[in-house]
């Protein structure tokens, strides 16, 4: 008997269109494409909940004939590929041919298009691979597809999209990934009404300031390299602006946004010794290869991408980035114009300077006379203990692990030090103080995040509650339409936190206080980090609003690892720390505390 079966056009393309579009962004990415392929100079987007009910490109490209309409609904078909070895020299974003069959396939879809010398277009309607109906319409030169209820009849992949933040979310990163290397063309983005982006072509620092503010013209350096094997032009981020998630990393490679591991280590590799630990530099960066040294079929998505000198282009690009931080750095640091107070005239010849004298008194005793051969005995004594104190600290700072390095932390089960227990700081990043069964090393920036964690969750716990200080000038922070909306509907959990924040414009907020811990020069970065950490925190099944944004707050407000801390600040910290539910791990979950006992000092 028989088994093997021809499946069925219909069906066929619903398995296609689980490869090529799996959520809303996947079907928007392939039709902005395609306007680009139509040589189209302006692209609108239109979505309304997040691209569930409805999503419509709009191009002003070349348009297309009767029967176009309607074949390009068709799988593999496509004007991209005629013969096999046009693979190796693709110049367009789409050629497979699948994208418009798959979508109609999940989707009730709509084509209006017109070729520019025709006074007539056509309306083609498909629902579920069904052509519904063609038929000549009025529109305007161009074409404009509008997918509606994506999913419809695939119900248990619809029940797999969440909520509409986050598809929204998902949108914006494809719509960011394709006009921020197509800077010459225009595009806006609407949801559910509200214009987010309206970007006008121009150059590309000028597109990444449309897309994330105007403020982020003085984050980036110019790149710019050309070899007989690639093409480089991009900007690469200030090593102060670095970011702790690797979230504003562009790549791409003849107008296509990828992900190549080899390229974006040699990108960060030329930021070494520049940045802190665990801080990825922002760029936004363009290749060009021969396409016939790229193999850019590999992934549905094109993504991922395979090139024929990996190895050469690793060592280009990390050099070029790494010219242009010399060369800025060191032009900023620089001053060519010599101030008139410098400007002094060569000496006469044979003038030898006056040597330089020193007037003091060789009677003067600060002490107030001679030390008592009591005075000198106690001296030395103090001497030798600091000598052995110091010893005894770089011992312990040697011979401890890291708190990173320990796989578990034993509960605290001696009392908390005394409130005015003496504390050390060791490589200004740790604090040790004395417990009654040794000595404790205490991680200053874990303790700190712990602290601020707790005063923010529990504003009503024995730590001091959060209080707000009234900045002297108020600060405004800018942000894109999309993170403005997020923003607002934060901002009442911000002022329970101690911020006084108002809205002033579209995407533009106010901020007249703040909690005591935050600086105000760090407002604009702390908001960016923690609108980040949010909506990567959404993207996960559990999350909870509230210990994200505390977390995120906490982490952004803590003092430093390097920063120097005086002795009442640290007894402070180590008090708040003991007073915490749980001192012994941070929000995050690393190790803070580590119990050096007194038997392992002994020994």
């Amino acid at each position: 008997m028989d088994i093997i079966n021809i499946l069925p056009d219909s069906v066929a393309n619903q398995i296609a269109a689980g490869e090529v579009v799996d959520r809303p962004a996947s079907a928007v990415k392939e039709l902005l494409e395609n306007a680009m392929d139509a040589g189209a100079t302006q692209i609108d987007l239109v979505v309304k909940d997040a691209g569930r009910t409805l999503i419509q490109v709009v191009d002003n490209g070349c348009g297309m004939s009767d029967s176009d309409a309607r074949l390009c609904f068709e799988r593999h078909a496509t004007s991209k590929i005629h013969r096999a070895d046009d693979l190796f020299a693709i110049q367009t974003m789409g050629f497979r041919g699948e994208a418009l069959a798959s979508i109609a396939a999940i989707a009730q879809v709509e084509l209006k298009t017109r070729m520019h010398d025709n006074e007539l277009g056509t309306q083609v309607l498909i629902e579920g691979s069904q052509i519904v109906s063609q038929q000549p319409t009025a529109c305007a030169p161009g074409t404009s597809l509008a997918v509606k209820n994506l999913f419809f009849n695939v119900p248990a992949r619809r029940n797999f999209l969440k909520k509409d933040s986050v598809e929204l979310s998902h949108i914006e990163e494809v719509f960011r990934r394709v006009t921020l290397i197509h800077y010459d063309l225009g595009f806006s983005l609407t949801s559910n009404g509200r214009v987010l982006y309206d970007l006008q072509a121009g150059s590309m620092l000028q597109r990444i300031a449309g897309l994330y503010g105007n403020h982020y013209k003085e984050r980036f350096f110019n790149v710019e390299e050309q070899t007989d094997l690639l093409k480089i032009k991009g900007f690469v981020g200030k090593p102060e602006y670095s970011r702790k998630t690797r979230g504003e990393q562009y790549l791409f490679v003849n107008g296509r946004f990828i992900k190549h591991p080899a390229l974006s280590a040699a990108v960060e590799k030329a930021y070494s010794d520049l940045l802190p630990e665990h801080s990825y530099p922002s760029y936004f960066i363009g290749l060009q290869v021969d396409p016939a040294r790229i193999d850019i079929n590999i992934h549905p998505t094109k993504t991922e991408v395979k090139f024929v000198d990996e190895h050469a282009m690793f060592a280009i690009l990390r050099s070029a980035v790494k010219k242009a931080l010399g060369q800025f750095t060191l032009a900023t640091e620089l001053e060519f114009d010599t101030p008139a107070e410098f400007n002094i005239p060569p000496a006469p010849k044979g003038y030898v300077p006056p040597e330089p004298k020193i007037s003091y008194n060789p009677n003067y005793n600060p002490f107030g006379g001679k030390k008592s051969e009591w005075g000198e005995r106690r001296e030395g004594r103090d001497r030798i203990a600091a000598i052995e104190g110091i010893e005894a600290i770089d011992r312990i700072d040697k011979s401890t692990p890291s708190i990173d390095s320990i796989d578990s932390i034993p509960a605290i089960e001696t009392p908390p030090p005394p409130r005015q227990a003496t504390c050390l700081q060791v490589q200004g990043r740790y604090i040790v103080t004395t417990l009654s069964s040794g000595l404790a090393v205490i991680d200053q920036q874990r303790a700190h995040e712990r602290v601020l964690y707790e005063r923010l969750s529990t504003p009503t716990s024995d730590l001091r509650p959060p209080t707000s200080q009234a900045l002297l000038f108020p600060v405004n922070c800018q942000f894109t339409p999309a993170d403005a909306d997020l923003f607002g509907e934060l901002m009442p959990d911000l002022r329970e936190y101690g911020f006084a924040i108002d809205p002033v414009g579209q995407c533009t907020f106010v901020v007249t206080a703040t909690p005591p811990d935050i600086k105000e020069s760090e407002l604009q970065t702390t908001f960016d980090h923690m609108l980040l950490d949010y909506k990567s925190a959404t993207l996960q099944k559990y999350s909870n609003r509230t210990q994200t944004l505390c977390a995120s707050l906490a982490r952004q407000m803590a003092v430093k690892a390097g920063t120097p801390l005086g002795q009442e600040e640290m007894q402070q910290l180590v008090a708040d720390l003991f007073a915490c539910p749980m001192p012994e791990t941070s929000p995050s979950g690393k190790k803070i505390i580590t119990v050096v006992k007194t038997e392992e000092i002994l020994k």
